[in-house]
């Protein structure tokens, strides 16, 4: 672990960056579980996990966001449901997280044939969760957000 400069030398993680880090090792070996006892064989899975803190001290994390990118023979309602209760039951990561920040959970699925979508699953936060009734959106005509 390190600090940025001129405390530290910005050569690993930080404490911050850490814990995003178990957010989604937690919340991806849960997926994985998940997506393995329902028979959905993903090819790769890889997860992208990004926050946003405030701009006093201590810059807690205010929201953070949540992407898992898989590709193979996968369902996306599998996927969604997966992705589900892991965010809401059993990633206790995502559990702490939720009590002081906003985190949106969502993935992308690339099929077996190339095709490509994408969805919101559920939001997490101090006021609770909310599941999203999106239906997932092809990417070419997904809007997204940077």
């Amino acid at each position: 672990m390190d600090a940025d400069p001129p405390e530290g030398e910005d050569s690993a993680a930080g404490p911050k960056e850490a814990l995003l880090a178990a957010l989604a090792g937690c919340t991806s070996m849960d997926v994985a579980s998940l997506l393995r006892k329902k028979r959905q064989v993903a090819e790769t899975y890889e997860i992208e996990v990004s926050g946003e803190t405030t701009d006093a001290h201590p810059r807690v994390f205010t929201t953070i966001t949540v992407e898992h990118r898989l590709s193979g023979a996968v369902e996306a309602e599998a996927l969604r449901r997966s992705i589900e209760l892991s965010a809401t039951r059993y990633c206790p990561v995502s559990a702490m997280l939720s009590a002081v920040a906003t985190i949106e959970h969502r993935y992308q699925l690339t099929s077996e044939d190339g095709t490509s979508q994408e969805a919101l699953v559920v939001v997490t936060g101090p006021s609770g969760a909310h599941v999203s009734e999106d239906r997932p959106v092809p990417v070419h005509d997904a809007v997204r957000s940077s």
